[in-house]
C-alpha cells in the first residue's frame, strides 16, 4: 500500500485535516452510529448519547449537516417536529465507523479491566 504524503501547508492537507477532525470527534462517531438505523428526533439523540449537552449536540448536528452527512427535516406540526437522518454520504461514513463501534462494544469489558489493573499498579 502506498501512502501519499501531503505538504502540511497545502490546501489539500488543511481540507483533509478539517474532515478528519469532524469524523474523528467522539460525538460525531456516536451520533452517526445512532443514526445508522434510521432518523431520530433531537431529544431522542440527546437521551441516547449520554453526557452530551444540548449546546454540543446542536453544534455537532449543525456541523454534520453543513458537511452533507446529515439532513434536518422540520415537520409542520405544533410544536414543530424535527428529525435528523444520515444522507447517502453520511451512510458511507456509518459504514466506516460502525465496525469500530462494534469492536468497542465487543471489547469494552476487557479494556475496562485493563484500565483498572493499570491504575492500581500506577497508584501503588
Amino acid at each position: 500500500m502506498t501512502v501519499q504524503l501531503l505538504n502540511p501547508a497545502s490546501e489539500d492537507c488543511r481540507n483533509l485535516s478539517s474532515i478528519l477532525a469532524r469524523v474523528g470527534d467522539k460525538w460525531t462517531v456516536l451520533i452517526v452510529v445512532l443514526l445508522g438505523d434510521g432518523p431520530k428526533r433531537f431529544n431522542e439523540i440527546k437521551r441516547m448519547v449520554g453526557g452530551i449537552s444540548q449546546r454540543m449536540l446542536t453544534f455537532t448536528l449543525r456541523g454534520l449537516e453543513r458537511d452533507g452527512l446529515v439532513t434536518r427535516t422540520v415537520f409542520p406540526t405544533t410544536p414543530p417536529r424535527v428529525e435528523y437522518e444520515l444522507t447517502k454520504l453520511g451512510s458511507t461514513l456509518w459504514e466506516a465507523v460502525e465496525p469500530l463501534s462494534s469492536w468497542a462494544r465487543t471489547h469494552v469489558s476487557k479494556i475496562l479491566t485493563s484500565r483498572e489493573k493499570f491504575d492500581e499498579k500506577d497508584a501503588g
